[in-house]
């Protein structure tokens, strides 16, 4: 499959529009959502070929909605990659327990993230 289509979900407008920004440069399409309710919205107008999930998020968290994301027939096809500033093992593995395919570490480094999601298509 290759990787057009890209929601990122992270609470942060900064991290948002650095993330934007490097994979538009790079072609692909990106939507957002700044939480849980508005990702849970915009998969239903439109399935991404990838998630780029943060953790930390008011309301429902990045673990809480990669789970309900991976455990939902019409969603768990689509590949989530954990984009967090939770940088200890335990998260990490608790992170692909949930649901996700993979885990970078923010700050993110935009070389490891291309070549993330260029080894998933």
């Amino acid at each position: 499959m290759t990787i057009k289509k890209i929601l990122i979900v992270d609470d942060s407008k900064t991290e948002l529009m650095y993330m934007t920004n490097l994979l538009q440069k790079n072609g692909l399409q990106v939507r957002t959502a700044e939480g849980g309710e508005e990702a849970m919205l915009r998969l239903s107008e439109e399935l991404p070929d990838l998630i780029l999930m943060d953790v930390v998020m008011p309301g429902q968290n990045g673990f809480q909605l990669t789970r309900s994301i991976s455990r939902t027939p019409a969603y768990a096809g689509i590949p989530i990659i954990m984009c967090t500033s939770k940088n200890l093992e335990t998260d990490r593995v608790w992170g692909l327990r949930q649901g996700a395919c993979d885990y970078i570490t923010k700050p993110i480094d935009a070389a490891e993230l291309l070549l993330k999601i260029k080894a998933l298509g």
